[in-house]
């Protein structure tokens, strides 16, 4: 990591509803880039695939349907701006089998988005920023907690992140 890379942790964001869950995922897909990778953390059923979805659609500028890689595991969307690769590693047995699903691939050629990276074990570059969504007290409210690491730490500071 060099000097001007800064490493930074948003607490506690109160997402009121899914709305609030998707500006969230269009907010940081305005400032990703290929190279970035964002790690969805999160129990069932926390907003980690509407966050993806969401952010695909914003990334991409499309209504495109965004079906969960659940049993793909990862599913690739080409723009005009990047490819963005949205990978679901919750069946995942070892780390290595990511190997398999072009993990390598899609760190040097789009935007990595991934739920369950903890199953990524060393695997997950330093440099990411996480995500860590949870339920809130509202039905359909949730709370997230950023934490970002290399140039998402100075990009992060740009991005408006008051939901109230």
């Amino acid at each position: 990591m060099t000097t001007n890379e800064a490493i930074l942790s948003v607490p506690d964001l109160a997402l009121a509803d899914q709305k609030a869950t998707e500006a969230l995922a269009a907010r940081l897909a305005a400032v990703a880039r290929t190279g970035d990778v964002i790690a969805l953390q999160g129990d069932l059923g926390a907003g980690k695939t509407v966050f993806a979805r969401a952010f695909v659609r914003a990334f991409g500028g499309t209504d495109e349907e965004v079906p969960s890689p659940t049993f793909t595991l990862v599913q690739q969307y080409d723009f005009d701006r990047g490819t963005v690769f949205h990978f679901d590693l919750y069946r995942l047995e070892e780390a290595q089998e990511a190997y398999e699903l072009g993990w390598e691939d899609a760190l040097a050629d789009g935007v990595v988005l991934v739920e369950w990276p903890e199953r990524l074990g060393g695997l997950l570059p330093a440099d990411h920023l996480a995500v860590v969504l949870t339920l809130g007290d509202a039905t359909d409210s949730r709370r997230a907690r950023l934490s970002a690491a290399g140039d998402w730490g100075n990009r992060l500071k740009e991005v408006n992140l008051d939901f109230a």
